[in-house]
């Protein structure tokens, strides 16, 4: 089995301004791959929009998800669906929507192209409280699983049984867990903080 275990912390992430604010790019697959150039199978990032109202960027052929971390978002997607997203909150919809939003957030975004299929969740870990999680690969449609858990707030531990390793995430940290379609690898998220963490997970087939 061919598996990868990275940790990035926030000095990191690329970050860079657009007209409504900034984004922060957390990670991206191929990692040289350039979003400017559409060239990615996967991306994700957080974005801080400092403006009321803002236009997405049009992305063909790029489906996406997006999450609310802090503030409250109402999303207007063209001849198709609105919604008002809180803290925590999700929709998905495609890159070639005319979309605009009404709201300063700061948001979570995963996009991916036709290759690549994927998901969201939010996780609160309590104090003394553990989960545990798996990576598993279709075999039959997708040659590797990325796992990325970011930590929006607070701090939590990844103990991983394959290397016996402990991963300690702090605040608008994040850790990439990817293996092959050879076989599988496990891992337990636990807190042992007073404070909740509140953590995003991104699970990606592709």
């Amino acid at each position: 089995m061919t598996y990868e275990i990275k940790l990035i912390k926030s000095d990191e992430f690329k970050t860079s301004e657009w007209s409504g604010g900034t984004t922060t790019q957390i990670a991206i697959y191929p990692e040289d791959a350039v979003y400017s150039e559409r060239n990615f199978i996967w991306r994700i990032s957080s974005a801080k929009v400092e403006v009321e109202e803002s236009t997405f960027t049009h992305l063909p052929g790029i489906n996406r998800i997006i999450m609310i971390l802090d503030g409250k978002l109402e999303l207007v997607h063209e001849n198709h669906h609105k919604c008002v997203l809180k803290p925590f909150e999700q929709d998905s919809f495609s890159g070639s929507w005319n979309t605009k939003s009404y709201g300063k957030v700061v948001d979570f975004n995963l996009m991916m192209n036709e290759n690549a299929n994927g998901n969201l969740e939010s996780l609160f870990i309590k104090e003394g409280e553990e989960r545990k999680f798996a990576l598993n690969v279709d075999m039959k449609r997708y040659s590797k699983n990325t796992q990325v858990i970011y930590c929006a707030s607070g701090q939590a531990k990844l103990y991983i049984p394959l290397t016996d390793d402990t991963l300690i995430l702090h605040e608008k940290e994040a850790t990439i867990f990817t293996i092959d379609n050879t076989g599988s690898m496990e891992f337990t998220i636990y807190n042992d903080c007073e404070d909740i963490a509140k953590l995003v997970k991104t699970n990606i087939m592709y």
